[in-house]
């Protein structure tokens, strides 16, 4: 039974260093910067960030400006930000993500 957690450790530290090779491909080819922007700009059209800025509101309104802070708000809007944002969009990234590593193979 040890052998099959120690093979299970070993592919998320292959996952982790694969993400870290991937990551820097799109970084070296200045895809990373041109998927910033895509994401920005889809989420922007989508009324994503005003929907955002619409929770903010809503969450200081509803916890006081006094008793907030950064950290707190982040930890508040996260999982509402992260869960909302289009499927579409995620999918356009993850197919121009593999389409980069695909032409760089």
């Amino acid at each position: 039974m040890a052998d099959r957690r120690h093979g299970s450790m070993n592919a998320r530290g292959g996952d982790s260093q694969m993400k870290a090779t991937i990551q820097q491909k799109l970084i070296d080819s200045g895809e990373m910067e041109r998927l910033r922007q895509l994401v920005a700009n889809r989420l922007e059209s989508s009324g994503w960030r005003e929907d955002l800025k619409a929770r903010c509101k809503d969450v200081v309104q509803s916890q006081g400006v006094q008793n907030l802070t950064v950290d707190r708000l982040v930890e508040e809007v996260m999982p509402h930000a992260r869960d909302s944002v289009p499927q579409q969009v995620k999918q356009e990234v993850l197919e121009r993500i593999r389409d980069s590593i695909a032409s760089s193979s």
